[in-house]
């Protein structure tokens, strides 16, 4: 016992010598650091310069579309161009919306089925369980965080007098709108589910009904059983008598009732779900399976191609997407006040997460420095931005994960399409503080009870939110009938969403991307288990270790091509 507790006591001591000796080693590292940087800056030549340009084309370029785009709306802005000639100047802004939207649909079936095909049931199930968790804590952070700043900035102080509405806002009840969620899960028809989703609608019939008034007041009404016969005389008079003493009176009422319909927009949910299925059924067929593995996986790489071809139109886009954007504002003094002060909670709300939150779970669990990760997904960040849709750059998401940053196949694969569309962090944000904003506005004092119902229903809601661009309106009203707050009051801030919505926008699909390196490096034991057993039968060689040789080979061809 002794010498076990010697043994403990020098590894505990070892190691505090350790955490003291790595702290004194601190500042000479970043000594040695800087004086790599100071040797690198001297030692650079006009090649090393090109090849850096060369490398960051994609996001140089893109980071340049947007300050050109902003500085051109701005100088655009005093000759007050009509809505036709701001559509006409928006256009290439639409094409590159229309291609990237093009390419989503075929890209979630084939990356989901590909992804879901080439793990086991065990690994599905635990990689799965890890989304959720992730999915499910940064979510409930970030509404955190938005309550957190609107009850310390308090933006909605005053009251909504002076506020300016814009557009009309479509109420829709509680229950209906989480059953439409749950309905766009299991699409009848998959055809169909490509361009339309499930939306309940509600219609008008009128109820007829028959009272009978009697001569002492009271009704009686018309499913009322007749009085039994009588064989005598005197009951039949007695029938008679109170005959004609009733007075029958019919009255009719309108009645708003719910019927099926649709909207139009892909249903992405009842795609994912039949995606995840089927991949798993056919990931279960083993050999069977192997021809409907190859098709999808040869679709998705075809899909990648094409999103390689799109890449170098997207900075002309973005371009001209965010400089319309400016230009349809009509009134840039809408930012003022208490909407200006809203809009600036919405901002450190967003930062604070993408900035703080998101950057610690993943240094916190891959050890590693969040912003260089960051800093590889700029261009998906940017895209993001200009689209104000998850789903339309769920294409460069791709790209960059999995050819900039090197993240696993079989993880971007499920990890992605999934959190394009339920992982919402930005949403859930923004509608818990957005709705407390409203109830500030209204000089409405909301209980611990009614926040917590915000929160919960926040978060549920972000979950129904469509990836497409200011979803998070038609989910508020969700969030704002929970707690009885006026549905109307959501044009109070409409004038502000197009740019709030490219913020969180942004700030969801960081949230995704860092969702498929953490659960990378959570699964790497499953990975690295199923490369050992999946070999090629003819070659004996893993699998990866093979795909690794064969990319190897290729970009040694692209470096010897460039060269020539």
């Amino acid at each position: 016992m002794s010498s076990q507790g010697n043994s403990l006591f020098l590894r505990e001591s070892g190691q505090r010598l350790g955490r003291v000796g790595w702290l004194q080693r601190l500042p000479e590292r970043l000594q040695q650091r800087a004086l790599r940087a100071r040797l690198r800056l001297q030692t650079m030549t006009r090649e090393h310069v090109l090849r850096f340009l060369r490398r960051n084309a994609f996001i140089l370029l893109t980071v340049s579309a947007v300050v050109i785009g902003v500085s051109l709306a701005f100088a655009l802005r005093p000759y007050q161009l009509t809505y036709r000639q701001i559509k006409y100047f928006s256009f290439p802004g639409e094409l590159l919306m229309r291609m990237l939207q093009m390419l989503v649909l075929p890209l979630i079936v084939s990356s989901l089925v590909t992804g879901m095909a080439s793990l086991d049931n065990k690994a599905t199930g635990r990689m799965g369980m890890r989304a959720a968790v992730y999915y499910m804590v940064t979510t409930v952070i970030a509404v955190f965080i938005g309550i957190l700043m609107v009850t310390i900035i308090h933006p909605g102080k005053g009251s909504k007098e002076g506020l300016h509405r814009e557009g009309r806002i479509e109420t829709i009840p509680t229950a209906d709108a989480f059953m439409d969620l749950v309905r766009n899960m299991f699409p009848p028809n998959l055809v169909e589910a490509c361009f339309k989703q499930f939306k309940t609608q509600y219609s008008t019939r009128v109820v007829t009904r028959t009272i009978v008034r009697t001569e002492n007041g009271s009704e009686l009404g018309a499913s009322m059983s007749p009085p039994s016969s009588m064989e005598n005389e005197t009951s039949i008079l007695e029938n008679v008598t109170r005959a004609l003493g009733t007075l029958q009176e019919v009255l009719s009422f309108e009645e708003t009732v719910p019927v099926p319909g649709s909207a139009n927009g892909i249903n992405a949910l009842g795609l994912v779900v039949f995606s995840v299925a089927f991949g798993l059924v056919i990931g279960g067929m083993k050999h069977k399976g192997r021809v409907l593995r190859d098709f999808f996986d040869s679709l998705n790489e075809a899909i990648m191609r094409l999103v390689g071809i799109i890449i170098w139109y997207t900075p002309v886009g973005i371009l001209f997407l965010i400089a319309g954007k400016i230009l349809e504002m009509e009134d840039m003094a809408v930012l003022g006040g208490q909407l200006g002060m809203y809009t600036l909670t919405v901002i450190v709300g967003l930062f604070l997460h993408a900035g703080g939150v998101l950057p610690l779970i993943y240094f916190l669990i891959t050890h590693r420095n969040p912003f260089p990760f960051i800093g590889g997904m700029l261009q998906a960040l940017i895209t993001a931005v200009g689209t104000s849709s998850s789903s339309a750059t769920l294409p460069i998401t791709f790209r960059c994960l999995e050819e900039g940053l090197g993240v696993d196949r079989r993880i971007t694969r499920f990890v992605l399409p999934v959190g394009a569309t339920v992982n919402m962090d930005g949403t859930a944000l923004y509608e818990a503080l957005a709705a407390i904003f409203i109830a500030q506005v209204n000089n409405y004092e909301l209980n611990l009870g009614q926040i917590t119902t915000i929160s919960i229903t926040a978060t549920a809601a972000s979950v129904g939110a469509a990836g497409i661009p200011q979803a998070g309106l038609v989910t508020m009203v969700i969030v704002l009938t929970s707690v009885g707050l006026p549905t109307e009051d959501i044009t109070l801030i409409i004038a502000v969403d197009w740019f709030l919505d490219r913020l969180r926008t942004m700030t969801n699909v960081l949230g995704d991307s860092i969702g498929a390196a953490v659960i990378e490096h959570l699964s790497q034991q499953e990975l690295d288990l199923q490369e050992a057993e999946l070999t090629l039968p003819s070659l004996g060689k893993p699998y990866k270790s093979l795909m690794a040789q064969e990319k190897g080979a290729s970009r040694g061809r692209g470096g010897n091509e460039s060269a020539m």
